[in-house]
């Protein structure tokens, strides 16, 4: 299928033909062109199909196939249309497509009428933060976070520096459907894109945020592998502004990936081996963007990304109860924490958007996900790796305690997670089978966000992929062995 044929039939006006942008059951749609051959990056597996998602995370696809500056184009037109030809700054990540799809987006909002500042690479919560203090109508981050290099994305940040939500999107998605755009007359063109130093500003705010100084009195050596991504122009600086004793690595913005872009213990050999021989008190991994935060701790473990929200809940509610707002995927052990120190746990939908309005209607003390993302609310409400940074380097001054030992009283759960690739065009008959599946035994279904249900020995989740073509399945028990039984039965459920 030509791609021609993929834009005219997500610009079909019949909205009863389309799947809502936020819809209970499926939060992505997707199309699948012919199959690719394989790819000869680095970091990458072989990829089968080309698909392209639209959903609560922006949109994304694979560039060259199903992602284009065609549609680049028309999305940021779309986007400025949206917002009524307003302010908008734009960032990227270091995807060697990023300076085409840069171009791409800042054409379609000039050619929209919109008000362009180029932040240029830069994280995508450092653009978040300067929404507010740019006083800009929103942003276009051209990032995709922690997937592989082959792919990119735009995702869409209103004017209180958070991402739309689902009926927001919403209103994006009809405009893009109609293509019937905001349109700049000749002379009235915008004839300057502005640009502006978001970092500098983000590093001001946590500073403002956390307690630097006893931080800085420690003198604490810090490992951090960057992943050659935006975080490169960010975490050294802000580490090394709290007298760390930085041990950076792959923190070259020039260079390609070193391994896939998601902060998890198989990519994180490279920081291990760093932190034990540089004797580092903690390293930090980030992913492309700087959402998400891996940890590898003082004796040279790489810990699971679903830990990272552990170890900031135990930090924040020590100090101060509350309730901390994560997505229904995420290891119960957040629950158990919580219970421990007089606090409370608020689901959401898997998505940072979720989050974000879920700390805002609760009064969320903490925010995450089991991914590795952390919304540390005083800084601002989105997943921020700096942030988190920085609320566990505090702990770390101001107790004295090591991250080991700390780590060594959390509720230790075994959560094992396990994706099928499906077709894009199946996805959604796969889970409505698994569905039917569990109603027919006579389980109680959470169908908050795809499928979870609670057994004897821990719990199931059967959700589609808000970024990729695939079907994720998470489980969690009090041991390994059970977690994979639990795992195996789903699996056996799963009809392919």
């Amino acid at each position: 299928m030509a791609i021609e044929n993929i834009i005219r039939c997500y610009q079909s006006k019949d909205r009863a033909a389309r799947q809502p942008f936020g819809g209970d059951d499926y939060l992505c749609r997707e199309v699948q062109l012919s199959p690719t051959a394989q790819l000869p990056e680095i970091q990458t597996k072989k990829v089968s199909m080309k698909p392209l998602k639209i959903g609560i995370t922006g949109v994304r696809g694979i560039v060259g196939e199903t992602f284009t500056p065609e549609l680049a184009v028309e999305f940021a037109e779309a986007f400025g249309t949206y917002l009524d030809r307003g302010r908008i700054l734009v960032c990227r990540d270091t995807r060697p497509s990023g300076q085409m799809i840069r171009s791409a987006v800042l054409a379609g909002l000039l050619a929209a009428g919109c008000e362009v500042v180029d932040l240029g690479v830069c994280p995508t919560p450092s653009m978040q933060l300067a929404v507010k203090w740019l006083k800009a109508d929103g942003g276009i981050a051209i990032t995709a976070g922690h997937n592989p290099w082959q792919w990119n994305a735009l995702k869409f940040v209103r004017s209180d520096g958070l991402y739309l939500n689902s009926t927001q999107g919403e209103e994006l998605l009809d405009i893009f459907h109609q293509g019937e755009y905001a349109k700049a007359g000749w002379d009235t063109i915008k004839q300057v894109v502005q640009t502006a130093d978001a970092i500098e500003e983000h590093i001001k705010v946590l500073h403002e945020n956390f307690a630097t100084e006893a931080i800085r009195s420690k003198k604490l050596t810090v490992a951090v592998d960057c992943c050659n991504g935006a975080c490169s122009f960010l975490s050294p600086k802000w580490l090394t502004k709290l007298g760390c004793e930085v041990l950076a690595v792959n923190d070259n913005p020039t260079a390609p990936f070193p391994h896939a872009p998601e902060p998890k213990p198989e990519t994180m050999a490279q920081l291990r081996a760093i932190v034990k021989a540089g004797r580092a008190a903690i390293g930090f991994a980030h992913d492309a963007d700087g959402e998400r935060l891996g940890i590898v701790s003082d004796l040279g473990e790489p810990l699971s990304e679903e830990m990272t929200l552990a170890i900031a809940a135990e930090i924040r509610l020590r100090k101060k109860a509350g309730v901390v707002v994560t997505n229904v995927s995420t290891s119960s052990a957040v629950d158990v924490i919580a219970a421990r120190h007089g606090g409370s746990v608020v689901r959401t939908p898997v998505g940072q958007a979720y989050i974000s309005e879920g700390l805002i209607e609760h009064n969320g003390v903490l925010g995450g996900e089991g991914s590795g993302g952390i919304t540390v609310p005083e800084v601002h409400l989105t997943h921020d790796s700096a942030a988190a940074i920085g609320l566990i380097l505090e702990h770390l001054a101001q107790t004295g305690e090591r991250i080991s030992d700390l780590v060594a009283g959390l509720p230790q759960l075994a959560i094992l997670k396990h994706n099928v690739t499906v077709e894009p065009h199946r996805l959604y008959s796969v889970l409505q089978e698994f569905r039917a599946s569990m109603e027919e035994e006579g389980l109680e279904i959470d169908a908050m966000d795809g499928i979870k249900v609670t057994l004897a020995d821990g719990w199931v989740h059967v959700r589609g992929s808000n970024t990729e073509s695939m079907i994720r399945i998470i489980v969690e028990a009090q041991t390994e062995a059970a977690a994979r039984e639990l795992l195996d039965w789903a699996r056996d459920r799963i009809k392919r």
